[in-house]
């Protein structure tokens, strides 16, 4: 974690509002990922957070990458290339799923140069990848269990477990390979059981695709690995023991098992720093307004449904005040029940752990411009 010191030499540096990213905490967060899931190979969810020096410290560090659109396939694909990988065809596998289920003719048409591998969830997209993408490897999204996630994600994508395995013979028909399945347990996911479950389903349908003849040897687990924003979040660690011992039980050894972690890996390396541009009493509360908001890097509140504490550098009483962003509308309120002492004008102010899913979805709405990056520990 980048100390206040050093948070505040930035923004004096650089300006306000600063989005730093500390690399050290983005290796640490993958090196432990990989520690407690040996048996999984990490496909980083670009979405999380695509600045391109992160999918090179990642890459650096073994990751593969996980890309739901083709600005994204692109920036990760420049980026290989960059580091000197040749873009083979039977490269493209080992580093790059592309996870979105529902995919444009153009994207598809794109990709089929490098054989892909790719998410469907049901018989359109099987016509469409056969016409425009036939080159393609193909894994089943499956409708898993998202109770109790921050983001659901099982009302918009993946096939019932019921209609799972003849999916898989109509691509087959379609001369298509399914390679396996895939699933994704919601956002953010502290009910553990999810996975269980999507395990246990997973694990049900294989042995039915078995049984009619098809062969499965990839399960892509999704993301959902949850980041530890308070001390509410139980641990990475217990949730590790739980899905390794699930995968042991129910996969043999000859299944290659992948993940899409995005914000369990970059959540804690973002911190904002933004500055107090203004403040006013309402009601007989302090009201401060920043010079970053809902609309910037505090996007993650509407979009991610996640609240991000603000803190001070400066020490005193604190009291709760409301803290705005700095547009005209009134749907920018960053919180209404922040602790913080009695700040001035021209204080500044932090927020940890925003590094997912925040500059990501930022906008420059009412002609206030994203937050500047800062990368440290490169």
């Amino acid at each position: 974690m980048v100390k206040a010191e050093e948070l505040k030499s930035l923004a004096g540096e650089h300006g306000t509002p600063l989005f730093v990213v500390d690399h050290e905490a983005l290796r640490r967060n993958y090196a432990k990922f990989r520690r407690l899931f040996p048996r999984v190979q990490a496909y980083y969810a670009v979405k999380a957070n695509p600045e391109p020096e992160i999918v090179k410290t990642l890459y650096d560090m073994g990751a593969s990458f996980d890309v739901a659109s083709m600005a994204e396939f692109k920036l990760v694909h420049e980026n290989i290339k960059g580091l000197g990988a040749k873009a083979r065809q039977d490269f493209i596998w080992d580093k790059i799923i592309y996870a979105n289920p529902v995919k444009d003719k153009a994207t598809l048409e794109y990709l089929d140069r490098y054989k892909p591998l790719v998410t469907y969830d049901n018989v359109e997209e099987v016509k469409k990848t056969k016409k425009y993408a036939p080159h393609a490897g193909l894994a089943l999204r499956v409708r898993v269990p998202n109770t109790g996630s921050m983001v659901e994600l099982s009302s918009k994508f993946g096939a019932a477990p019921g209609e799972a395995v003849d999916l898989i013979e109509e691509a087959h028909k379609a001369g298509l390979v399914v390679e396996g399945l895939s699933f994704h347990v919601g956002s953010q996911c502290t009910n553990f059981e999810n996975y269980v479950q999507a395990l246990s389903i997973a694990s049900a349908i294989m042995d039915e695709a078995s049984s009619r003849g098809f062969a499965m040897k990839l399960l892509d687990i999704g993301g959902g690995f949850p980041a530890r924003y308070d001390n509410g979040v139980r641990p990475l660690e217990e949730l590790a023991r739980v899905v390794n011992s699930t995968i042991k039980r129910l996969f043999p050894e000859d299944i290659e098992i992948l993940a899409e972690p995005g914000r369990a890996i970059v959540a804690s390396a973002g911190t904002l720093v933004a500055e107090v541009i203004g403040k006013a009493y309402r009601d007989g509360r302090r009201c401060y307004y920043l010079n970053d908001g809902i609309y910037g890097t505090y996007s993650g509140i509407f979009f991610d449904h996640c609240q991000y504490r603000v803190k001070a550098f400066k020490r005193g009483a604190r009291e709760i005040s409301a803290v705005f962003g700095p547009t005209c509308d009134a749907l920018d309120v960053v919180s209404q029940t922040e602790s913080l002492p009695d700040l001035a004008v021209g204080d500044l102010v932090y927020s940890e752990n925003i590094g997912a899913y925040s500059r990501a979805s930022a906008t420059s709405f009412n002609g206030f411009p994203p937050a500047k990056v800062v990368h440290v520990n490169l």
